[in-house]
């Protein structure tokens, strides 16, 4: 019961560990295929492939692909041989001193990659200015800086690959050539590189993949040249499409394409080895009776690979029939009919609301009252003491104003028409 339990756990261990890994790769993938305009897996609207197609007719999405290639192959050679060189130094070194040479090595992946990059920005800018160069110089270009910058601390990731690679080789090859009459490069290309050749193919793969995916470094010595990272995240600020689900969907099938080749090249080898020896090797699928081709028998990886490139093949092939207008159309459709109705339910609790909020305002019981307490017009009182009342003023034209025959201003009759005529 016990190892049951322990058994159980490792493999729920396991599915959560990979579920937290590959889950978010699983879900950009599903978003490459979806109509949706924003990368998303759920709602599912259509399966459709025109992401790939926008992809591809992004010209600064492949501006950034073609320089993030240079960049790398760039970052390769100078990260390697500055990796090859070092490493061979650490073995060669005074031991004493070792551990100072070691640690002087690797602090580039100590320091933060805004740091290098402001470094060597600033480093190159004082160089090409001591050497009286214009602004367009080669020691200005963004290709330049950027590959400066990303193998200051690519090269020390090499050293360490190759550092490892080192530890295995003994030195008394190379003390034999050197005896046998071969000089220090002869021995060196002839004996010890043939050796150092797979930690130099797993260093530059590294240094790619690292100057690929760098951010920090880039983002101050690209210039006129934008990786990769630098237009996705550009790009970001914007809004993003699927078509960078569809960019990240392909590299991920590449990344496998590629691990599954080198495992079954490793198993290859592997049976031709078993072969040699005289051993025997799996020609049959077991419990199947099919008999394999000579590279695929007993080699499940080979297989594997077989099958992921069928698979490429017939979806490629269904993306070039398949068209999806039909669905899309159906599905804006109902988002189009979806929408009126929400427009009208707003309407409509819109209309409720000013009912509810102007029902007492405008109600006739409410208004009635006050008519009734209003005073008639015969009796009114403004407030004012009854001056602006009609009747007011009519009464007092008639009892008050002064008749024409005796007309007395207050200026002793001065202005009386009968005194201007007695006169």
């Amino acid at each position: 019961m016990n190892n049951s339990a322990i058994r159980i756990s490792i493999w729920i261990y396991l599915a959560i560990f990979f579920a937290y890994l590959l889950g978010p790769l699983v879900i950009m993938s599903v978003t490459a295929f979806n109509s949706s305009e924003f990368p998303r897996a759920t709602p599912w609207e259509c399966l459709t492939f025109e992401w790939f197609s926008a992809l591809f007719q992004d010209e600064r999405i492949l501006n950034g692909i073609k320089n993030s290639i240079i960049i790398g192959f760039g970052t390769i050679v100078l990260s390697v041989s500055m990796g090859l060189a070092g490493a061979l130094m650490l073995t060669q070194i005074w031991p004493k001193l070792r551990a100072t040479y070691y640690t002087i090595i690797i602090a580039p992946i100590l320091i933060p990659g805004v740091v290098l990059g402001i470094s060597t920005l600033v480093f190159w800018d004082r160089v090409n200015r001591m050497l009286g160069l214009g602004a367009d110089s080669f020691l200005s270009s963004g290709l330049f800086l950027t590959v400066i910058g990303q193998s200051t601390f690519i090269a020390s990731y090499c050293m360490l690959v190759l550092v490892a690679r080192l530890q295995r080789y003994e030195i008394v090859q190379t003390e034999a050539a050197l005896d046998l009459g071969a000089t220090h490069a002869q021995a060196f290309r002839k004996v010890m590189l043939p050796f150092m050749r797979p930690a130099i193919a797993s260093a530059a793969v590294l240094a790619f993949l690292a100057s690929f995916e760098n951010y920090n470094t880039t983002t101050f010595t690209f210039g006129e040249y934008p990786t990769l990272t630098i237009e996705l995240a550009q790009k970001v600020r914007y809004g993003i499409t699927p078509a960078i689900s569809a960019l990240a969907f392909i590299i991920v099938v590449l990344t496998v394409f590629a691990a599954v080749a080198n495992e079954a090249n490793i198993k290859r080898k592997e049976l031709a080895a078993a072969a040699r020896r005289g051993e025997t090797t799996v020609g049959q699928v077991s419990g199947g009776g099919i008999r394999l081709p000579r590279f695929l028998a007993g080699n499940s990886a080979a297989v594997l690979l077989v099958i992921l490139c069928i698979g490429t093949i017939t979806v490629v092939g269904t993306a070039t029939a398949y068209s999806p207008d039909q669905c899309v159309a159906d599905i804006r459709e109902q988002k189009r009919l979806e929408a009126d109705e929400r427009i009208q339910e707003l309407r409509r609790k819109r209309d409720e609301e000013n009912i509810r909020k102007f029902k007492g305002v405008f109600d006739p019981e409410d208004i009635a009252p006050e008519e009734e307490a209003a005073p008639a017009t015969g009796g009114n009182d403004s407030g004012f003491g009854g001056v602006f009342d009609p009747n007011a003023l009519s009464g007092q034209e008639e009892s008050e104003a002064p008749s024409t025959e005796g007309n007395d201003s207050g200026f002793g009759g001065v202005f009386d028409p009968n005194s201007l005529s007695s006169e």
